[in-house]
């Protein structure tokens, strides 16, 4: 009796848990995504009066189209307040059906099609479909930097697959199928590229799918976020190769295409089973997403393309303006950007060089220099698996740009 009462006390009961661990274990498993602190840095250097450029997250710096906009305040009077189906409004399916045949030659149905909270969350209903414990996942390096954490976070094992400025950043089907195990569950990546704005051709494509239709069990998860944003010609899916057709998890969404980031609005396409799978675990997460944003992508799929050629075209020309100015830095390396709205430099130059006492060891250390010295914000390239490169974005205005990228040339060059 002593004994239980004595138990009861606080103190005493919260002595007994002190030794427990208060967290889940997995959150040892993934930490913050680089894109995210670096931006964190810039907004309070910038609050401290300084006039900081930052080139670090991925996010259009257009104003969503004004039909959208128009389609939005609409659903409002048309009463889209209550709940929305797990998986989304049919008519927002049927939509993205439409979507996928016109613009990408695959045939869904709409049970094959969930909406999410943003593209980030189909990837992760994917992820957690397929990938349990001890599962290997591939992903070429450079990767997305949430992709890896995904996988961790369901204790899957991500596999990574290097490729180089002199490869364009695109791994070979050679180097595929040579980290293909008997633990391989899936392939995971992003045409075109987050970070590298690298984009994978038809052929390229096709020597995958050759490489996959030898190994069934694997499935393929196609992040097509950027495909609206390229430079090259028609953006091609890998899931047209009928081989692997059902074994393909298409990712895209609203955000970057058509200037929607804060509408949260996601999809995948998928086979039935798949498709179902990703709505039951949604179903437990966050259920359907917002109604009014479904109302509006509704009208954002089905209505002129033009606003979003437009900004295209504006992201070509600033991609030219970047390439440019960078060409001008001596030892800096560079691709040429297909698609997407970043470059990814080679800044191993400029590594073991100092300015002022601040020696420059990593690429996060000229990060944090640029950041501190020339106020630019850009990402280190070791949040992307490249820790000899960093990532500048470059979806900020013309202006902007010309002073960054004068401002990057000043701080390169005073190192020594």
């Amino acid at each position: 009796m002593d004994s239980a009462r004595q138990l009861n006390k606080p103190e005493q009961l919260y002595s007994h848990f002190s030794d427990m661990p208060q967290l889940a274990q997995r959150l040892n498993y993934i930490q913050e995504p680089q894109t995210i602190a670096m931006a964190k840095l810039s907004r309070e250097l910038a609050a401290q009066g300084h006039d900081v450029i930052s080139l670090s997250l991925g996010e259009p710096d257009f104003a969503t189209p004004k039909h959208i906009l128009d389609a939005a305040k609409a659903a409002l009077d048309k009463g889209y307040v209550f709940y929305t189906p797990v998986a989304g409004y049919p008519e927002l399916r049927s939509a993205i059906c439409d979507k996928f045949l016109r613009d990408n030659g695959l045939a869904f149905k709409p049970d094959q099609i969930v909406v999410s909270t943003g593209a980030k969350q189909a990837l992760m209903n994917a992820v957690m479909a397929l990938v349990d414990k001890g599962d290997e996942v591939i992903i070429p390096t450079p990767y997305w930097v949430s992709y890896s954490e995904m996988v961790r976070l369901m204790e899957g094992i991500p596999v990574f697959v290097r490729s180089t400025l002199e490869q364009n950043y695109k791994i070979t089907p050679a180097q595929l199928e040579a980290a293909i195990t008997p633990k391989t569950k899936a392939f995971m990546f992003s045409s075109p590229c987050n970070p590298t704005g690298s984009v994978y051709s038809l052929q390229e494509l096709k020597a995958f799918a050759e490489v996959f239709a030898r190994y069934p069990r694997i499935h393929i998860i196609a992040d097509e976020i950027y495909e609206y944003i390229t430079f090259t010609g028609k953006h091609e899916s890998i899931a047209q190769f009928d081989a692997i057709r059902d074994r393909v998890i298409t990712i895209n969404g609203m955000s970057k295409g058509f200037a929607m980031t804060g509408w949260r609005i996601g999809y995948l396409g998928a086979s039935k089973e798949i498709a179902a799978a990703c709505e039951k675990i949604q179903g437990q997460f966050t259920s359907g997403t917002n109604a009014i944003a479904q109302a509006a992508s509704i009208v954002a799929l089905n209505g002129t393309r033009e606003p979003t050629n437009a900004m295209r075209n504006a992201y070509e020309r600033r991609r030219n303006l970047v390439i440019n100015r960078l060409k001008e830095i001596k030892g800096l390396g560079c691709n040429n950007p297909e698609g997407a709205f970043y470059v990814f430099p080679d800044i191993s130059h400029f590594l073991g060089k100092s300015y002022q006492g601040q020696r420059i060891e990593t690429a996060t250390d000229l990060c944090m220099y640029l950041l501190n010295t020339m106020h630019v914000a850009m990402v280190t390239g070791e949040a992307f698996g490249a820790p000899e490169c960093v990532r500048i974005s470059y979806a900020t205005s013309d202006d902007k740009l010309e002073i960054a990228m004068q401002r990057i040339k000043t701080g390169l060059e005073q190192l020594s």
